[in-house]
């Protein structure tokens, strides 16, 4: 493995235990370019769960290793991360921070394990980066509620046994509710998206709530945007890791490939113009990486902010999209084969880079930080 400061060498035991055990379940998985061509998530939350690597930090592992976790499947696929994130950060996390005991008792142990899917509706098809303005609505109706509203892009939706929907309550004070949702109950209806050229091995899809009756104990303790908002916070802390996975596996392809290759009776690697290219990705991987290293300090001591988690996701994603490119590049025509990872890898950050937060909002989050003027207001 590429790891220019060897960065890895200050791992726990249990951290490197982690990592290993992701780069097993990739090794296996390999080669991912036949699931990207197919459009085929493979049935692995079993093995993610008894191999532990489903939101460890819930399992008392540290945010490095929850980090790591992410990096190492990403450097498989970032669909098969964001499916994993999707399921600790985005489901499990509200679950284990703001559901009852008896939600708890119902929905997290097998989350972790891999026994029950999740999926996290709240982007709808109007409403993307500004979620507060969502339009599906959760109506007070005798000991529960009436759901109605369609969400979209809701990853791990067509094999979900739960969703977690947000929904604004139209009585009262109109607060942003969470509401643990099965897939099977009536009205709840997933219509998958088709034609995706970028993330094809996740499993994505719209989301329509028709008069979907709720019982209150379906609904989790938080009220507002801060909710979601912080859920949101976890699934991008994963992706500023992620992300540097996705451009490290394109990185070492491509080298690899650059060695191998001759050219007027030398290697590919050997040309000083592909040199300053090495030279640069591995500068912006090892880069994103103390970045990320160092929101996972800030986590660990509770001192992490949704402004720094923006400038690891961000840069993290920016880094990617670069990487994977010039890997792309580096390959001259066969970079464009499914055989080979950078252009799967280049694709995939195209939605790394729009989703959990596009990067300009990112920008507006540290710019809102940096300067005391949020953007955001009018």
């Amino acid at each position: 493995m590429f790891d220019y400061l060897s960065l890895d060498d200050e791992l726990t035991d249990d951290e490197r235990a982690v990592r290993d055990e992701a780069r097993e379940l990739v090794d296996s998985l390999r080669p991912f370019g036949e699931l990207f061509l197919e459009g085929e998530f493979p049935d692995v939350f079993d093995e993610l769960g008894d191999r532990g690597l489903l939101a460890p930090h819930l399992r008392g592992g540290s945010p490095r290793a929850y980090g790591v976790a992410m990096r190492e499947l990403e450097a498989g696929d970032s669909g098969l991360r964001s499916a994993v994130s999707v399921q600790g950060a985005l489901v499990a996390y509200p679950v284990a921070r703001y559901g009852t005991d008896a939600q708890r008792d119902e929905y997290l142990d097998d989350l972790l394990d891999g026994e029950t899917v999740g999926c996290f509706a709240l982007t709808e098809p109007d409403v993307g980066s500004a979620p507060h303005e969502m339009g599906a609505t959760a109506h007070r109706e005798g000991d529960g509620y009436v759901l109605n509203g369609t969400k979209r892009w809701v990853t791990n939706s067509p094999i979900a046994d739960v969703a977690l929907v947000w929904a604004r309550d139209d009585g009262g004070d109109g607060d942003v509710r969470g509401f643990l949702v099965p897939t099977d109950t009536d009205g709840v209806h997933v219509e998958p998206i088709d034609g995706l050229l970028s993330l094809r091995i996740s499993e994505s899809a719209e989301v329509t709530l028709d008069d979907v009756h709720v019982p209150d104990d379906a609904v989790l303790d938080v009220r507002g945007m801060r909710g979601p908002l912080s859920c949101l916070n976890q699934a991008r802390y994963g992706i500023a890791w992620g992300a540097v996975g996705a451009a490290r596996d394109a990185f070492e392809h491509a080298l690899d490939y650059a060695k191998g290759r001759e050219q007027w009776g030398r290697a590919v690697a050997g040309f000083q113009l592909q040199q300053e290219k090495f030279a640069d990705c591995a500068t912006r991987i090892t880069t994103a990486e103390l970045i990320a290293r160092r929101l996972a300090d800030l986590k660990e001591s509770d001192e992490l902010e949704p402004h720094h988690v923006s400038m690891g996701k961000r840069h993290s994603a920016e880094v990617a999209r670069n990487v994977t490119r010039t890997a792309r590049e580096i390959m001259g025509g066969n970079g464009v084969l499914a055989d080979h990872p950078p252009m799967r890898h280049m694709l995939n950050a195209e939605t790394v880079y729009t989703y959990e937060g596009t990067h300009d909002v990112h920008s507006l989050i540290m710019g809102a930080e940096i300067t005391g003027e949020p953007a955001f207001e009018g």
